[in-house]
């Protein structure tokens, strides 16, 4: 009798990765593979793989190294590292992983099948990172776990090349989807009881620009009139191409959720000057002007790097000055490191690593705070909530808590997590929850 055989998949980074790792898992089910938990129980491993950061590629390598590093063969499962690591790095990943088996870059994901085979033939220490102009695109074939919330890329690559950016050097030029392909796929996971998707793309705001395909509120039109969609999340969307186009399919259309993610990275002029940014503070300040006289209530999130080269402190004071006149939601905050490839790893005038960490921990502190303002000013607020599924973080001292009702999670269209009490509820549901309570980074409701 043949024994199952098992996949287990680590992803390390954004949603894009997220969404690859599900295509892999396709790949794999189309080959035989069960997906699996177990790590000890895998017969192939793979690392989806993340450099935008120094931590998240090191995490890489040592998550790698120890399944490549077995030294009983015999039990060692079949290892790829996938995705911008194996990209940026190529062959040179065999000089610290000796053992690894197959290096798969960001445009060589649809043959990976072709190198597993490979690998199952005898074959060692393959390493593909040839460029392609195919977009890796697979629909969607019910192997995944069922969730009601999806991601869906859209478009890969970019054409901005921010200074302190790997993705162009990692994900190639700017591409995007045909939509009818993108259609099918939204069609085909909302049969399988999907009720929300999120767009992604680096920046979504320029879909279809280069094929002279729709434009991207259009694309967000098509998306909300397929059947059992009921709302539609995007990211990312660069400042400079925020449309009154887009803001007004934000402002008149349901299904399209209330919450944009703008990345800023910086208050000082001349840092975004260095940054290549292509905006000013000023430019950016108008547009979140614009989108909250037409979309009140929106939600607001962003990304921060501190300590880019030569950011006096002055100029990260003006980082903190702009958060208090947006006053985000939430905030994604990191100091800056040097990337491979990215034109900032030869800028001068380095910040301090400790100081980088001190500026870090009082943008992150100050954010904190009007996070947990714009939750309290949510108390007593009736919210449409998309339930996603039993709490995993329970929350304790609530009334009803003795009656053995399961803690259930959802979110609203703004993006904020929100935890309540109910017998009779499943995942997709939308129901009314009245705010009783606020935390940090959630929120507390009655159905």
């Amino acid at each position: 009798m043949k024994r199952n055989v098992y996949a287990y998949i680590h992803t390390i980074g954004c949603q894009m990765n997220t969404y690859d790792s599900e295509k892999f898992m396709v790949i794999l089910a189309a080959m035989g593979y069960e997906k699996t938990l177990d790590l000890e129980k895998a017969d192939i491993v793979i690392c989806n793989t993340c450099s935008i950061r120094e931590k998240a590629q090191e995490k890489a390598f040592s998550f790698l190294g120890k399944i490549a590093g077995r030294k009983n063969s015999s039990k060692r499962p079949i290892s790829v590292m996938a995705g911008c690591v194996a990209q940026q790095e190529g062959r040179e990943v065999f000089k610290r992983i000796p053992n690894l088996d197959i290096v798969l870059g960001t445009q060589a994901f649809s043959r990976l099948e072709s190198h597993v085979q490979a690998v199952q033939e005898g074959r060692t220490r393959i390493a593909d990172t040839d460029e392609s102009n195919e977009i890796f695109e697979l629909m969607p074939d019910g192997s995944e776990e069922q969730k009601v919330t999806r991601f869906v890329t859209i478009m890969q690559g970019c054409d901005n090349y921010c200074t302190y950016c790997v993705v162009p050097h990692v994900r190639g030029r700017e591409r995007s989807r045909e939509p009818e392909k993108i259609l099918q796929e939204i069609r085909a996971l909302a049969g399988d009881n999907v009720k929300e998707v999120t767009l992604l793309g680096q920046n979504v705001n320029s879909y279809g620009k280069k094929e002279g395909v729709c434009s991207f509120p259009h694309l967000l039109e098509q998306v909300s009139a397929v059947d059992g969609i009921q709302r539609i999340r995007f990211a990312t969307s660069h400042p400079k191409d925020l449309s009154d186009d887009l803001i007004a399919v934000m402002r008149d259309n349901s299904k399209v959720c209330n919450h944009l993610h703008l990345p800023v990275q910086s208050g000082s002029n001349r840092i975004l000057k260095k940054m290549n940014r292509k905006y000013t503070k000023e430019i950016y300040l108008e547009r979140i002007a614009r989108l909250r006289s037409q979309c009140p209530g929106v939600a607001l999130s962003s990304d921060m790097i501190v300590g880019f080269p030569s950011e006096t402190r002055e100029e990260f004071q003006e980082t903190l000055d702009l958060v208090k006149t947006v006053e985000f939601d939430g905030l994604f905050a990191f100091s800056y490191s040097h990337r491979p490839n990215a034109p900032a790893s030869t800028f001068s005038d380095e910040v301090d690593e400790q100081e980088k960490m001190a500026r870090l921990s009082e943008l992150l502190e100050l954010q904190e705070f009007y996070t947990r303002k714009k939750n309290l000013a949510c108390v007593g607020n009736v919210e449409p909530v998309l339930v996603e599924g039993e709490s995993a973080k329970k929350r304790t001292g609530h009334d009803r808590e003795e009656d053995g009702l399961p803690q259930m999670t959802g979110r609203t269209s703004s993006g904020k997590i929100v935890h309540f009490l109910s017998p009779d509820t499943v995942p997709g549901d939308i129901l009314n929850i009245t705010i009783e309570k606020a935390y940090a980074h959630s929120l507390w409701g009655r159905v």
